[in-house]
């Protein structure tokens, strides 16, 4: 009987019976730790007496270092720097120094090995306490569970590194025509543009590469220019093709061909001295036949105009052309060949572009037009040739293409232009075939022993773009470098190399393109293309990461995204939009500009063009509905508030970059208009807001349409006003 009721007691109090039986095991367990700590870890470990210094075996030694590792990560995750670690650190640093092995052998030659023997011991002794225990006040099993999260975190950090290194290695195993494919499935995933041809194992980088530095009516500062020749040099540029125009500081005679903010010569002595300290080449261009509009735009040079309504192409049967075009040549020559013949200096100077394309109005003045115009223009081509030759031996004289195109093999043979000219042919579409066929490459071998190409990089698909379309320009770049392997055996001496235009306008008259600060992505993106000869889609071997300062974690198999991705005709990447670099700030706020300009049209497109009641009919009646028109040009005011806080933002970022009239056009061209219409929105508005009474309809018919005869009959009541 009393058994059952202790068996009843203990049933109902099992639980609390369960719990004292679990402290009483806990605080057992508790106790053997601390007594196996206290044990093994006496108080002269905690002082950690100094450790006679000894040479260990590898094996031992390794173990040891790896050990230190993982205790100095702990003690970084736990924020807790121990004394006995900070003594152990320097133990393991002593141990591991060559000098101090060399020292140890030489103080006690007698007795070095019992002394190495000693140290040995102590020191396996030390390892193995800390193989085994724990860090001191830790648990065992906490800290156990702290080194397998740390060491997971170090196999995550690391794993993206060893996929790259896993996809190198297995494309060491693939066949040639495999890795091309697998190279060309990279570029479709990027949006790199799939050229044939063209690959790590084919391409080639071209002998020169020019960057185009075109200057007419936005002189970018100096300043600037010179922070961008580090980055082009960075990318692999050899050299400039650089067009002033009016930039030039002009003397003498042609002193009123500089415009007024036009550069001091200092400043181009400046600009010179830093190419040559880069190794660049410097080649010039100067307009010697059409796109003369800066001078023959003058008064005191217009009697040399073809025609006197347009200041596009000289007369090149002038005397005085001829007497002009000398002295624009010899004062822009012999200003850069200072620089080459001085002793100090690297800067190297071997040609001379004079231009010569698009030549509009040819053969048409009375004394040209008794002349045939192929005829024309080789001889006036030639005759500055041999001027140039004439006076500076040095120099060899470049022409662009198109105005050779048409022409046939005996004419140019014919002419011996050959013998004074090399020409560059330009294109800057994707398809280079579509202007120069199988047949003029084969004309032009026959003609001409050597001959250079001009791609783009900016100002070439459209003459008031904000920003370049980074992809076309790319993929005109791997075209010309595909292009350029397949031809360049046609001729003697190959191509000479390949430069990457930038205009800035289409001509003297036309309004800017996109600003050089703009360009930055399409240029350094196209210009590492170049320099390797094709584009890498390993982002260690791609020059671009060179010269961008971003946060970049390398393309993963996991991750399944591409370290760079471009848009198929567009001009935004997200590579450009979030790193750091050379005008990236304005470069970024371009692309918030023509997202705010963008909106803006849509919403003036709805309100205005598409509203059924702000239409030009609801204008010229001033017929509407007062509550409506207020709802919908709400907005207005808000938007004429961005743009003009975005249009000091433009003036801040281009302050450094540009002279105040450069960010005033640029203001003027991309963000005055849309203030303009919508401050023309808003008084519309205004306009159709102040009637209070309307007319019974129909509403009369305006005057203006029978004047047009758009109607057949005149209505007996009419309105006078105008449509607009």
């Amino acid at each position: 009987m009393m058994f059952k009721i202790i068996i009843i007691w203990f049933w109902r109090r099992k639980i609390s019976i369960s719990l004292l039986a679990s402290g009483i095991i806990l605080v057992g367990l508790w106790s053997w730790a601390y007594l196996e700590t206290s044990q093994k870890y006496p108080q002269s470990y905690k002082s950690a007496n100094s450790v006679d210094e000894a040479v260990e075996d590898s094996n031992q030694s390794q173990s040891y270092r790896n050990l230190f590792v993982l205790q100095k990560l702990i003690s970084d995750a736990n924020r807790v720097l121990s004394s006995h670690q900070n003594r152990a650190r320097s133990v393991k640093r002593n141990l591991l120094s060559p000098s101090t092995r060399t020292n140890i052998a030489s103080k006690d030659s007698s007795g070095s090995a019992v002394v190495v023997k000693e140290a040995s011991a102590q020191t396996l002794s030390l390892v193995a306490r800390r193989k085994k225990a724990p860090v001191v006040g830790e648990s065992l099993f906490f800290e156990e569970e702290r080194l397998r999260i740390l060491e997971n975190q170090q196999r995550a950090k690391n794993s993206a590194m060893e996929d790259i290194q896993m996809i190198d290695e297995e494309a060491r195993t693939l066949t040639s025509e495999e890795r091309q494919i697998q190279y060309e499935h990279e570029l479709q995933r990027m949006g790199v543009p799939v050229i044939a041809g063209i690959g790590p194992e084919t391409g080639k980088a071209p002998k020169e590469r020019l960057v185009h530095l075109d200057l007419k009516g936005a002189p970018a500062k100096i300043t600037f220019l010179k922070q961008l020749l580090t980055m082009l040099k960075t990318l692999g540029a050899t050299g400039l093709l650089i067009e002033y125009e009016d930039m030039f500081p002009f003397e003498g005679p042609l002193a009123n061909l500089s415009a007024t903010n036009a550069y001091k010569k200092e400043e181009l002595k400046d600009f010179l001295e830093t190419c040559a300290l880069h190794g660049f080449t410097i080649m010039p261009l100067v307009q010697t036949f059409g796109h003369l509009e800066y001078a023959l735009k003058l008064q005191e040079f217009s009697a040399m105009r073809e025609i006197p309504e347009s200041p596009q192409s000289i007369c090149p049967s002038r005397k005085e052309s001829m007497d002009f075009l000398e002295e624009l040549l010899r004062q822009v020559i012999e200003f850069h060949l200072q620089f080459v013949n001085e002793s100090t200096t690297t800067l190297k100077m071997t040609h001379i572009h004079i231009g010569c394309d698009e030549v509009y109005r040819i053969a048409e003045c009375s004394l040209c037009r008794v002349k045939l115009k192929d005829q024309i223009f080789l001889d006036h081509v030639m005759a500055m040739a041999h001027f140039i030759r004439s006076h500076w031996q040095q120099l060899n004289v470049l022409i662009w293409d198109d105005m050779l195109r048409p022409m046939s093999l005996t004419k140019l043979q014919t002419s011996l232009i050959g013998n004074y000219v090399q020409p560059m042919i330009w294109v800057y579409t994707t398809d280079i075939y579509a202007s120069i066929s199988p047949t003029l490459w084969e004309r032009y071998a026959q003609v001409f022993s050597t001959v250079w190409a001009a791609s783009a990089f900016k100002g070439a698909w459209g003459e008031s773009l904000m920003i370049p379309p980074l992809q076309r320009h790319l993929e005109n770049n791997i075209r010309w470098l595909a292009v350029m392997n397949k031809e360049g055996g046609r001729f003697s001496k190959g191509f000479q190399g390949l430069v990457l235009t930038g205009w800035q306008r289409y001509d003297h008259f036309a309004i800017l393109c996109e600003l050089l600060p703009a360009a930055i992505p399409s240029l350094i993106t196209t210009l590492s293309t170049v320099s390797k000869g094709y584009f890498s889609t390993n982002p260690k071997d791609n020059g671009l990461l060179k010269v961008l300062q971003c946060y970049f974690h390398p393309d993963s198999r996991r991750s399944g995204h591409p370290w760079i991705e471009l848009h198929n005709n567009s001009h935004h990447s997200q590579l450009f939009s979030s790193c750091s670099y050379l005008g990236s700030q304005f470069y970024q706020f371009s692309l918030r500009l023509y997202d705010k300009l963008a909106e803006i049209q849509m919403y003036l497109h709805h309100v205005q063009d598409k509203s059924a009641w702000m239409s030009t009919y609801n204008l010229r009646h001033n017929f509407s509905s007062i509550l409506i028109v207020k709802a919908k040009t709400e907005q207005t005011q808000l938007f004429l508030q961005e743009l003009i806080t975005l249009s000091k933002e433009a003036e801040q970022l281009l302050y450094h970059i540009y002279d105040k009239y450069t960010i005033g056009e640029f203001v003027e061209q991309h963000i005055y208009p849309t203030i303009l219409a919508l401050q023309t929105n808003l008084a519309n508005a205004t306009a159709l807001s102040q009637a209070r009474h309307w007319p019974r309809r129909p509403l009369p018919i305006a005057q203006a349409m029978y004047d047009l005869q758009m109607l057949a009959d005149a209505p007996k009541t009419i309105v006078h006003d105008t449509i607009h």
